[in-house]
């Protein structure tokens, strides 16, 4: 499955996040603010506490500019902005993921801080040295060629900058089928393990590289995204359909299979450049 399409079809959408705040609010006709989004727009594993994390190991702070590669409807990036008091712009290329995080970011009044720019994550539109710190969660997966993002993130960090991600990862047994309904189901490309991670990062010019093994952690997550995926069942079916519902149900049973099994597992990573 190509990711445009693995993302046009994502159960967590902009029209979900805004329809959960209005369940949750008994209606959302008056102003609503970042917080009010942050329990639904977050589509990574760990919430706001997983962005945090990689805000400390890329140091960043109020006087900072951010680079979130991959930055989806923008949940990590308003975060990062309200609470650090950042600049942060999102680099996104799906369009319609792109689209919704700048109307989701406007609805709140973060366009100040928060900017949205479509583009390819392994080909930058940025000069070199125009960020302080790059994150990103949970998408490098979905792109074939992760040395060029990677050395795309090299190059616009300025000397010093900081680089801090997470990604699923594999560990030893994952065999070729299961690489290969992963790629066809969410596609998931050239899949590394943490020293597959260690050793692209070294090869891209970074340093200082640590990588935790965040597997126990992510386990325990994954059952609990699987159950809120079934709560959503009404509101997925009524979008995309019996069968896309079914499809994602089947998806997360077998993530939570191969995590059991230490077939695959997460990994958090951050460098200096």
């Amino acid at each position: 499955m190509r990711i445009i399409d693995f993302y046009d079809q994502h159960p967590i959408s902009e029209g979900q996040v805004l329809d959960a705040v209005g369940r949750a609010r008994g209606g959302i006709d008056g102003t609503l603010t970042a917080d009010d989004l942050f329990p639904f727009d977050q589509d990574h594993y760990g919430g706001l506490g997983a962005v945090d994390a990689l805000a400390r190991r890329a140091g960043i702070s109020a006087c900072s500019r951010v680079l979130d590669i991959c930055a989806g409807l923008g949940g990590p990036a308003r975060f990062l902005a309200s609470r650090r008091g950042c600049r942060v712009v999102g680099v996104e290329l799906n369009t319609g993921r792109a689209s919704g995080m700048a109307r989701l970011t406007r609805r709140v009044g973060l366009q100040h801080a928060v900017t949205v720019v479509r583009g390819d994550a392994t080909a930058l539109p940025f000069a070199a040295a125009r960020f302080d710190a790059c994150v990103s969660q949970e998408a490098l997966l979905h792109v074939a060629d992760k040395s060029a993002v990677l050395a795309e993130a090299h190059r616009v960090l300025v000397p010093g900058g900081r680089f801090a991600f997470t990604d699923w990862v594999t560990h030893p047994g994952l065999g070729d089928l299961e690489r290969a309904r992963l790629e066809d189901w969410m596609a998931a490309v050239t899949l590394q393990s943490l020293d597959g991670y260690r050793t692209l990062l070294g090869r891209a010019g970074f340093r200082a590289v640590e990588v935790e093994d965040l597997t126990d952690e992510w386990r325990a997550i994954l059952k609990q995204r699987l159950a809120m995926y079934r709560a959503l069942r009404e509101e997925t079916v009524r979008r995309l359909g019996e069968a896309r519902y079914r499809a994602y149900d089947a998806l997360y049973v077998f993530f939570v299979r191969l995590v059991d099994a230490g077939k695959l597992g997460g990994g958090r990573f951050s460098a200096s450049r």
